[in-house]
């Protein structure tokens, strides 16, 4: 873990498991590895569709604005878990990563490695998924390095993945909406 997070703290980028699908990840304070990211995706920057995966909801207060008390609680009960939670982002949310709506992706997902690394590197990875339609190729980590490992500095390898992303909800109104069904229940 120390070394991935040597790896990110000095830009470098790495694709590791989650609790669904394998994903990107950079440090979020590193500008050139998000533009880096971007480039791998073939998308600009601003329209990159990035999460910050965090170790647990410690990290809520400081990026995102003030969060009701249901809210908290929706979240406190489905993460760690295979959800993205669309928030309001603060202003300590470095201005490459602000989109025009002023909102982050976030994530906690119940994966040991991934929270590992996030611990370790004691703020949130910036988190993107694998460029391409066919996640199928994406769920095992020898074909993932054979397919970007001259594009990434490390690839972990935590064993085969998954094919289902994970359940995104925009929480950013009164009523919350589902953006993408995944692999986490919606229950509420």
């Amino acid at each position: 873990m120390k070394t991935v997070a040597e790896c990110l703290l000095s830009g470098g980028i790495i694709i590791y498991p989650t609790d669904t699908i394998y994903g990107l990840g950079c440090d979020i304070f590193q500008h050139k590895s998000v533009e880096r990211i971007a480039r791998i995706k073939q998308i600009e920057t601003h329209k990159a569709q990035l999460s910050f995966v965090c170790y647990d909801l410690s990290d809520l207060s400081q990026y995102t604005k003030s969060t009701s008390t249901p809210l908290y609680r929706l979240l406190k009960s489905h993460l760690p878990g295979p959800y993205t939670f669309i928030l309001p982002a603060s202003k300590e949310v470095p201005k490459i990563l602000q989109s025009k709506k002023s909102t982050i992706g976030l994530r906690v997902p119940d994966n040991r490695i991934a929270r590992g690394i996030v611990q370790e590197l004691r703020h949130p990875i910036l988190s993107a998924s694998l460029p391409g339609e066919m996640v199928e190729e994406y769920t095992d980590p020898e074909l993932i390095y054979e397919k970007f490992g001259s594009q990434v500095d490390i690839v972990i390898n935590g064993g085969i993945g998954g094919m289902i992303p994970s359940t995104v909800i925009d929480c950013t109104h009164d009523t919350y909406e589902v953006i993408r069904e995944g692999a986490g229940v919606v229950d509420f």
